[in-house]
């Protein structure tokens, strides 16, 4: 869950995506560049499964597999909050919330 702010963070895929209205990565709406090449721009974005340094979970301290997150999905969920900058996103005040 990531708040409309942080989408802008996202990393976004090689190949253009079939459907097309509501694609961040098509050339229509200046998503996508024409001739770029995503092996050069995409480093910054991509997930290194490779490196020694994980960012773990700010809650429950398990390591965050999303570039730039600093919760883990299931925190993210519990608490209602965005995966990237932790600003709330729905009450959860009436809700169970359970990851299980």
């Amino acid at each position: 869950m990531v708040c409309e702010k942080c989408e802008k963070k996202l990393s976004k895929v090689i190949t253009p995506d079939p459907w097309k209205s509501g694609a961040r990565n098509t050339t229509e709406g200046g998503g996508r560049r024409i001739n770029e090449n995503k092996a050069l721009t995409g480093s910054k974005n991509r997930f290194n499964p490779y490196t020694t340094k994980f960012e773990t979970c700010k809650i429950c301290r398990q390591k965050v597999h999303q570039p730039g997150a600093h919760y883990c999905q299931a925190c993210a969920y519990k608490k209602g909050i965005c995966a990237m900058c932790g600003k709330k996103m729905m009450s959860t005040k009436n809700y169970k919330q359970s990851s299980a």
